[in-house]
């Protein structure tokens, strides 16, 4: 029954009915924000609570210095306390002690505004209790709410805080006793001016004014949910565009990525450019996989690929596609840059020196080395999207790109762990001012290269080369 209950409350401050699906994104980047979001609006208004609630305390004494002041701050620490309570509670999804929490804020608020102080040593009637303006209170706990809440919850905040005002109003009314001896003395004092007589009348509870205090609060509430829905929205964009820098990131270098995000024209623009053209392979790879659990072999691809990927991206260049056991990078793309060709020749004698890094490793632990190789070519591609219009794909196609495959493959029957054409160290060579980078490559005159009319020179850097 309980829990009946709890989900009419939901239903009543956040517009969910019973048994309906939280309204929570399903997207893990939306979801993601609205968690940090969440914890931090949270922790910011709990710690706004605290810091408002110690002004009181210290207010209170000052305006008010007397005893009956103790009851106050302990009211004081109940309220302090209902606050850690929600920082503990908090979360993306609705939750009922949430809820009830914000039930507990709205009610001993209520209390203080409408019951008199038991330490009082005056015997207070209870209508003067609403002399003190002690209804402003409560918005400093909407402005809590606003930083933590969703604008549902602040919407419904104000529907709540309204109905439990309008009955602490009712209660004070009917617990009015029928002996009023200060409205007799009041009313007999002014009987030419009723109206003056009413605002002066402490027995008098002004529905006047408490209609007004409840409109008020729940036309400044309304407003304030509008502009957290705003804010939320404003939230969720921010999502889509760091799930899009992301994806990003999952293929261009950060340095590109940050360019991309300020400006998509070189995606969007069909053109022809010069770039540096990296394919990596895993020499016999088939016979190595016919003799390891699936599970196994996944688990070495990824490391592997993980292993490629970060020097790819650490020398600038763009992960154009896995292929299977190997990949293709790019160097030049989407932007063209001054150091292409190095970075791409540099990238590979890295991953070689990853490669042999890793390899020592798995000797170490029992198992067998993976023997990789690379192949480069410089030259014109053609760069662009390709694709419909619900599925767009940034493509690198040209005769660049199939000279550096068969390169690539090349190297098996060269003997070589690095191939490269004679443009890549030309370029490479050009870029830097020295021929370092293609030292200890030898030579191979005359290749036959498949796709190819001529035969072409080729540079090849054996794997037991010293790369560092």
């Amino acid at each position: 029954m309980a829990r009946s209950n709890i989900g009419g409350w939901r239903y009543f401050v956040e517009g969910i009915a019973p048994g309906r699906a939280p309204d929570v994104p399903q997207d893990d980047f939306a979801r993601t924000s609205l968690e940090l979001h969440k914890r931090e609006g949270m922790l910011l208004a709990v710690r706004a609570r605290w810091f408002a609630l110690a002004v009181i305390a210290v207010m209170l004494p000052i305006v008010n210095f007397r005893l009956e002041v103790i009851y106050y701050e302990m009211l004081l620490l109940l309220f302090a306390l209902i606050g850690w309570a929600q920082l503990r509670a908090a979360r993306v999804e609705r939750s009922g002690m949430e809820v009830v929490l914000l039930l507990c804020d709205l009610a001993l608020m209520t209390i203080v505004v409408v019951v008199p102080n038991p330490l009082a040593p005056t015997d207070w009637p209870l209508g003067i209790q609403y002399r003190f303006h002690s209804h402003q209170y409560f918005y400093i706990f909407l402005a809590f709410g606003t930083l933590a809440y969703s604008w549902r919850t602040v919407r419904g905040y104000a529907s709540m805080a309204a109905l439990i005002w309008g009955f602490g109003v009712l209660i004070v009314w009917l617990l009015q006793p029928d002996a009023k001896p200060y409205t007799g003395i009041v009313y007999g004092a002014l009987p030419d001016n009723p109206r003056m007589a009413e605002v002066l009348d402490p027995h008098s509870i002004r529905f006047d004014i408490r209609i007004q205090e409840v409109v008020i609060f729940f036309l400044v509430a309304m407003t304030l949910s509008l502009t957290v829905r705003r804010f939320s929205d404003l939230l969720l964009d921010h999502a889509v565009l760091e799930r899009e820098r992301t994806n990003l990131a999952r293929y261009f270098s950060p340095n590109v990525v940050e360019e991309l995000s300020k400006n998509d024209e070189p995606l969007k623009q069909i053109r022809t450019q010069n770039i540096a053209v990296l394919f990596v392979d895993i020499v016999g790879f088939t016979a190595f996989a016919a003799h390891k659990l699936p599970e196994d072999v996944i688990f070495t691809l990824r490391e592997f690929h993980k292993r490629m990927e970060a020097e790819v991206f650490r020398h600038h260049g763009t992960l154009d596609k896995y292929l299977g056991d190997g990949l293709m990078a790019t160097f030049g793309t989407p932007v063209s840059g001054d150091q292409d060709a190095a970075n791409a020749l540099t990238c590979a004698k890295a991953m070689a020196g990853v490669m042999a890094d890793w390899n020592t490793m798995r000797l170490a632990a029992g198992e067998p080395p993976i023997m990789a190789s690379f192949g480069l070519h410089y030259g014109p591609a053609v760069l662009g999207d390709l694709g419909g219009e619900n599925r767009l794909e940034f493509a690198v196609i040209g005769n660049t790109v199939n000279v550096a495959s068969r390169i690539e493959a090349l190297t098996r029957t060269l003997g070589v762990q690095i191939a490269m054409t004679t443009e890549m160290v030309e370029e490479a060579t050009a870029e830097t001012g020295d021929n370092a980078l293609a030292s200890g490559f030898t030579l191979f005159e005359g290749c036959e290269i498949k796709g190819v009319e001529e035969k072409l020179p080729v540079w090849g850097l054996p794997a037991q080369t010293n790369l560092q």
